[in-house]
């Protein structure tokens, strides 16, 4: 074998092992770029195909945006169904079009609101609320995202979504500013609840700017920078700043399998395991330590059903 083969060789083999890196990248998204701007970035720095996000951001936002890569894209679903915290400024006065400071201004009113009126406007939308969502967004009707919709002018009625506001902590108002935190269920929009208030204390409003400051028990204190990971990249080290795959499957209990019934999952057959309680869905482990699957239980058999199966690393 010449050298040459060898040298390539080596590298075809790094490439594979590094193809095969899973975990999840917790990392506080810049303002400007999408959160499909910030996968193509990683993808780029780490050199990994396989790379997906757990939860878009707009463009003006910053904060926590976990970053899948490898397997981890297979339990984003996990992660995008956890609460989250924003930080958030809202402007009174001033209505845009796509309820945030990059639309168009449509309207302005004065600001006739004292600091009680913000605070008993707040608390109403505390709770199971009603939430209709902005016409910029990428939900879709048809199979054609609104927002593109949006921008031809096209106005379609959006049916209203039931969405869950734990709590709105006012943080600063400083007029016609107002600064909260709110802790919600995914798929609450922040925009609509900056309109929304808006539209509640009679003045109009958008949302001015806006932090994730938490996605489930990812903490923006705990996330890095893309110049820390394109650091980390260039250090050969970034491996270091990776949450494993099964940071987003802690909500669900945990079983070890034995030699036998790991086989058994790894070729997609149900299994027997000593498990009670309320949780349809547990992790499965080898003997070693390594998570093999995410199991299903089957009423009808009283079985546990291979829902997702992950290959050893």
């Amino acid at each position: 074998m010449s050298r040459s083969s060898e040298s390539s060789n080596w590298e075809g083999g790094a490439s594979l092992r590094k193809q095969r890196i899973s975990g999840i990248l917790n990392l506080d998204k810049p303002a400007g770029m999408t959160s499909h701007d910030v996968v193509a970035r990683v993808r780029h720095l780490l050199g990994i195909r396989k790379v997906g996000h757990a939860g878009t951001l707009d463009p003006m936002a910053t904060g926590v945006l976990l970053i899948c890569l490898g397997q981890a894209t297979r339990v984003a679903e996990y992660l995008m169904r956890s609460d989250k915290i924003y930080r958030a400024e809202i402007r009174l006065g001033v209505t845009t079009d796509t309820h945030d400071a990059e639309g168009k201004v449509i309207k302005t009113a004065k600001v006739n609101v004292g600091e009680e009126e913000v605070r008993e406007a707040l608390a109403s939308f505390v709770g199971q609320i009603e939430q209709v969502p902005p016409m910029y967004s990428a939900l879709k009707r048809e199979g054609i995202p609104l927002y593109r919709l949006a921008r031809k002018g096209i106005v379609v009625e959006r049916k209203p979504r039931t969405v869950k506001v734990h709590r709105i902590k006012l943080l600063d108002w400083s007029p016609p500013l107002v600064t909260i935190e709110v802790t919600c269920s995914p798929g609450t929009y922040i925009r609509a609840l900056a309109r929304d208030l808006g539209e509640r204390l009679g003045c109009g409003a958008h949302l001015a700017a806006l932090t994730r400051l938490a996605s489930g028990r990812f903490t923006l204190d705990e996330a890095v920078s893309l110049d820390k990971l394109a650091e980390a990249a260039a250090q050969g080290r970034w491996q270091e700043l990776l949450h494993p795959l099964d940071a987003a499957l802690q909500d669900f209990p945990a079983v070890t399998l034995d030699e036998a019934a790991e086989r058994r999952v790894r070729f997609g057959q149900q299994v027997a395991i000593e498990h009670s309680g309320p949780e349809p869905l547990c992790r499965a482990y080898s003997t070693r330590g390594e998570l093999v699957a995410l199991l299903r239980y089957d009423p009808q058999t009283g079985l546990w059903q291979p829902k997702k199966v992950f290959t050893a690393s």
